[in-house]
């Protein structure tokens, strides 16, 4: 298995049909596979052998979607990096992974200069664009002066991405996708959903993203059509879904929220959507049922996994999105197993708990990663036993639907990101008023969760929340700052072990509710 045989496939069937529509620009699938097999002639001739490091930083565009191809097609490794990243979280992931050439667009040319100053040995540039900025050469014109290359050989088991994601010690990981991780999942949610050939899909999601990056390979195996719009704005999106019959779209609720706020103001017809695919985090039922209301001929589709699994482990489809008869129950549902994908409930000890029993959710198949880019120890941690140790806490009934509670980790989801406490901790105290902090995810009607901040100020220094969530803005992405924050005059709650009690700290905020996370 790997990613580019797609290409082959598509160019040798469908050679003049669509590939990518974006900004007036369209290309067939001959001219796409074209200008990838010289994108990656440019990129072997900047050094990029078998198994070196390509980041990207950019926002949605067909030669995104390019780079997707041309990395592995000359043998490298795509890093995609999340454009919402500070500065500090980008240098990182640069010189962790150890990449040999960055491509940017121009939104975020001028950020990566700057970045790159600070790299002992900074990487390549290319530019995302028709015309070269100064010394930094554009992908149009290296497509131009470089011949095409054979493709890689690179498969199966071979990576194919490096996707970085936070950690609970506070550095990120970077998660090791194959060929074959791709490639599988590719091919499951296709025959899950029956997905017909050649399925017009909008990428309004950010494609750096391990969700979006799914639907970028399942769309290029089925040889359909890739439509483009360079961020995710309700009417925008809108737009596109009408002007290009888009059959196919994936969001995260916070952005489906958006999107029928949009629709409700400036109502639209959209006969074309067949299948509205979300994940990231869980859905408001009243979002749900607006959704049924505003797009009644459109089934809505939950994909749970993360992104260590490429990133599917269940799917719950159409017929259980309803409100009312014997499928109605299942709305609360994270959906079952794949066909490929083994899914069991276990207890701390890792042996299996009997169905409606609470406990973690494990998984394993094709899909599981290799392991963390350079971290062994964390590798074995959580693929322990051969299993994808999620960090997800729920119950299987006895269908083998999963219904998650809460989570074993540390972990907030707020917009779709996921945002470990750790990180934003660590951040906090690096300002000199903070004696003690805890962070944790409180209830948020927009954005699911909202990190909120609880913090024991040192002794006779002013209480100003302001002030430490822009201090967090310079070290951290601003999704991942505390929207709110809390003071308070004595230490907080910790165990025998020394440890900050958080579920003491969570309970107020989520007294009531039938599960601990949104």
């Amino acid at each position: 298995m790997r990613v580019t045989q797609a290409l082959i496939r598509n160019v040798q069937q469908r050679g003049a049909k669509t590939a990518s529509i974006c900004q007036g620009r369209t290309r067939s699938w001959r001219e796409f596979t074209g200008r990838v097999a010289r994108y990656a002639g440019a990129l072997r001739a900047l050094g990029v052998n078998d198994g070196e490091r390509v980041a990207v930083l950019a926002l949605n565009s067909d030669r995104y979607l390019e780079t997707f191809y041309a990395v592995p097609w000359a043998g490298g490794i795509i890093v995609p990096l999340n454009t919402r990243w500070a500065a500090a979280e980008i240098a990182y992931a640069l010189s962790d992974a150890g990449v040999s050439v960055l491509v940017v667009d121009p939104d975020f040319l001028a950020m990566a200069r700057e970045i790159l100053r600070d790299l002992p040995a900074p990487p390549a540039l290319i530019l995302l664009a028709d015309d070269a900025a100064g010394e930094v050469a554009s992908l149009d014109a290296l497509i131009e002066a470089h011949e095409s290359v054979e493709e890689s050989t690179r498969s199966g088991d071979d990576v194919s991405g490096i996707f970085y994601t936070g950690g609970t010690t506070g550095r990120s990981k970077g998660v090791m996708l194959t060929h074959t991780n791709h490639v599988t999942n590719s091919v499951q949610l296709a025959a899950m959903m029956n997905t017909p050939a050649e399925p017009s899909y909008l990428h309004a999601a950010p494609m750096f993203h391990i969700a979006d990056a799914l639907c970028v390979y399942m769309v290029t195996l089925l040889g359909g059509t890739h439509v483009v719009v360079p961020r995710f704005e309700p009417a925008d999106c809108a737009r596109a879904l009408a002007e290009h019959e888009i059959s196919d779209i994936l969001l995260v609720p916070t952005m489906i929220q958006m999107l029928l706020d949009h629709l409700d103001q400036a109502p639209r017809q959209l006969p074309a959507l067949q299948r509205l695919y979300y994940g990231a985090s869980p859905i408001p039922e009243a979002t749900l049922y607006r959704l049924f209301d505003a797009l009644p001929n459109t089934q809505p589709v939950q994909l749970y996994g993360q992104t260590e699994a490429a990133p599917m482990i269940t799917l719950l489809d159409g017929k259980y999105h309803v409100k009312t008869g014997p499928n109605a129950g299942r709305l609360r549902a994270a959906g079952r197993a794949l066909p490929c994908i083994e899914v069991r409930i276990v207890d701390e000890a890792d042996r299996e708990l009997p169905r409606g029993e609470i406990g973690e959710v494990v998984a394993r198949g094709p899909n599981v990663m290799k392991g963390y880019w350079q971290m062994p120890e964390q590798t074995a941690v959580t693929l322990r036993g051969g299993w994808l140790h999620t960090g997800d806490a729920a119950w299987m009934d006895e269908e083998g639907f999963i219904f998650i509670t809460d989570r074993l980790k540390d972990m907030i989801i707020s917009g779709g990101e996921n945002v470990y406490s750790t990180e934003v901790e660590n951040a906090l105290y690096q300002h000199p008023s903070v004696a003690q902090c805890a962070v944790i995810g409180v209830p948020d009607q927009r954005w699911g969760e909202r990190v909120h901040a609880i913090v024991v100020p040192r002794p006779g220094v002013e209480r100003d929340a302001a002030a430490l969530m822009a201090h967090c803005r310079g070290l951290i992405a601003d999704f991942k700052c505390p929207r709110s924050v809390e003071f308070r005059d004595t230490p907080l709650p910790v165990s025998g072990a020394g440890k900050i009690l958080k579920t003491e700290l969570r309970k107020p905020h989520w007294e009531g509710a039938n599960r601990s996370v949104n």
